[in-house]
């Protein structure tokens, strides 16, 4: 049974704002002047958006929400919060990770695992108490990957912690825990590195399924080589090539034995090309005058992997990097962007044809506020890229559009594709400022289609806490909030996404999902696919009005037929669809041929997989 605190929960729905003009001014000019304020202060938000003046609270926080609601929320269990410090880090969630109908939490003192097959009522299964932080996990099988990089943490799980600048029974790195019985999880391997683990990636290699491959992404100090032999904490301009910075690592894990995990390699990802120098992209520093000061790129906090293309986008400190990974072991930097608006490069997301390709900022950490009236849209952001010809080229950006108070931090960070066929949309978590959900179909306009939001912890301190990530997971979105728990929700029908669209996009499972192992996306040819196109070509007028009323006139009647009637009918309709779309490319008529064509390519599609009987 899980431990629930009684509270009671304000909504807040479709509302006015609750600062007036007046007062959300005063607001705004009330905060400290910093560096990245803009000296003459614009209204760039809906002052009637309802997250604006959200009640403060623990677990009683007024809410606002818009095309998406919350199914619930399970707090987190006894040993994983503190009551008297809501925004205690060493107990603060972190990232999630899922297999069929688990979910495991993660939280900088061990991890959670709740079977989720009721959205309305999660179940414990199992809570491992295991401190280090950031916690960050992954799942493969029977395995639990966790990322420790904190100095409290001990080889044997200990809440004792290991203090001393030096001592053996310390433990920062990847471990791994045996899950075959849930309600008794066993670490069975732990594998040391030098600069602990902030983040990891799991990788399968097609040419070695006995092995599963970790990208670990080291991001604190390094430890001394008296603690862990071969580890230098000084850099290369001391001892050139032998430094711990500026380095990955990869790890194999043996499936049959994996308390034989180890390091296979360490690819210098970062090295100049030209001289070798491992130091070879961005050292650091302001781009010029007015521009951010991006960190020295000596680390990646996050690589996403894209399989299904064999390619990877590093997030590293300074620089937005492009890797060929098809061989595992040795990754290949393509390229590499820097950003004069960029902090710290933080996490990344392909859109599913991998032309398009996301990058946070994760400005102030996490643990500020970004996200007021008075931070630049384009600081502690998304940056939207296309990819031409292997090279990213920077489009646009998107920010959550709405301020945040200066006791919510508020940054972009982690999310995931939402599923709706011909379109590019991701959900993301902003920290206190929620959940977001865009739509980056056009990569140069961006615009928000859904949210979920919770007043700040405290209207009169700022304590860390909101949504460390959210993601879409076989037709519901799953939030790990900080302080206050597991979330559960799921889109709702609206002018931005029909009915058709999220029946389509909850056709596309998966058996597993972790953070930054991106799949690739594929539809079964279903109707409900097909009506998902058309109501795209409709919302963006792309055949007249006329016409469009006879292709859905067409396609109810199409559904009422069977066999070798409908696959013929179905063909007759995209023929007529490809001379519309003839029509269009010439000139002769206005329209949309791009979707038009995909919604006659989805017929096609379903009169393909039309049963001749």
């Amino acid at each position: 049974m899980n431990e629930r605190h009684p509270y009671a929960r304000r909504t807040v729905g479709a509302r006015l704002g609750r600062l007036s003009l007046a007062a959300a001014l005063t607001a705004a000019l009330a905060l400290p002047a910093l560096g990245s304020a803009q000296e003459t202060q614009e209204i760039w938000w809906d002052q009637s958006d309802p997250r604006i003046g959200l009640g403060a609270g623990w677990m009683d926080a007024e809410e606002a929400s818009w095309n998406m609601r919350l199914l619930s929320n399970t707090p987190r269990p006894a040993g994983f919060y503190d009551g008297e410090n809501l925004g205690n880090l060493n107990l603060a969630n972190s990232d999630l990770a899922f297999q069929g109908d688990l979910v495991v939490v993660g939280n900088f003192t061990g991890f959670m695992i709740y079977d989720v097959s009721d959205p309305m009522n999660p179940v414990l299964r199992s809570s491992v108490l295991c401190p280090g932080g950031q916690g960050d996990v992954s799942i493969y099988g029977n395995l639990v990957f966790m990322s420790v990089e904190q100095t409290r943490g001990r080889i044997d799980c200990g809440p004792e912690g290991a203090p001393g600048p030096v001592n053996p029974e310390r433990f920062r790195g990847i471990r791994i825990f045996d899950i075959s019985n849930l309600e008794a999880p066993e670490q069975v391997a732990a594998v040391q590195t030098c600069r602990g683990s902030h983040t990891h990636t799991l990788l399968e290699d097609p040419n070695d399924p006995d092995h599963i491959y970790v990208y670990n992404s080291g991001a604190a100090g390094v430890r001394p080589g008296e603690e862990l032999e071969g580890c230098e904490p000084r850099g290369p301009d001391e001892v050139e090539d032998l430094t711990s910075l500026f380095r990955i690592e990869v790890i194999r894990v043996p499936l049959e034995a994996p308390q034989d995990a180890a390091i296979v390699s360490q690819p210098r990802v970062f090295a100049d090309e030209a001289t070798g120098d491992v130091a070879g992209l961005w050292p650091g520093g302001p781009h010029g005058e007015g521009t951010q000061r991006s960190a020295p790129t000596n680390h990646c906090h996050d690589i996403t992997i894209y399989p299904h293309l064999g390619i990877a986008a590093g997030a590293c400190s300074g620089n937005g990097i492009l890797f060929d990974i098809s061989d595992p072991v040795n990754p290949v930097r393509i390229d590499e962007v820097i950003d004069e608006n960029f902090a710290y490069w933080h996490s990344a997301t392909f859109n599913n044809d991998g032309t398009t390709v996301i990058f946070t900022d994760e400005w102030g950490g996490g643990t500020s506020p970004r996200c007021r009236a008075t931070d630049r849209p384009e600081w502690g952001a998304n940056a939207i890229f296309s990819i031409r010809n292997g090279r990213m080229h920077r489009t646009s950006y998107f920010k959550l559009p709405v301020p945040q108070t200066d006791t919510e931090n508020c940054v972009a960070h982690n999310g995931s594709l939402v599923p709706v066929p011909g379109r590019d949309i991701k959900v993301q978590a902003w920290y206190q400022g929620g959940i977001s959900v865009f739509d980056f179909t056009d990569p140069s306009n961006p615009f928000e289609i859904a949210y979920f939001d919770r007043g700040p912890l405290s209207d009169e301190q700022l304590f860390t806490g909101g949504h460390w990530s959210a993601y879409w997971w076989n037709g519901r979105i799953y939030g790990a909030e900080i302080a206050r728990g597991l979330d559960i929700l799921e889109l709702e029908p609206s002018e931005h996404l029909s009915q058709a669209e999220l029946e389509a996009a909850k056709l596309v499972t998966f058996y597993e999902f972790n953070p930054q192992h991106q799949p690739f996306m594929t539809w079964p040819p279903e109707m409900v696919v097909a009506r998902a196109f058309y109501d795209q070509l409709a919302r963006h007028d792309g055949l007249p009005s006329q016409r469009l009323n006879a292709v859905r006139a067409e396609m109810d009647r199409i559904e009422g037929l069977s066999g070798a009637a409908q696959r013929s009918a179905l063909s007759d309709l995209a023929v007529e669809l490809w001379g519309d779309a003839r029509r269009v490319s010439t000139g002769e008529v206005t329209g949309d041929e791009g979707r038009i064509r995909a919604l006659a390519g989805s017929l096609l599609e379903i009169a393909g997989a039309v049963s001749s009987q």
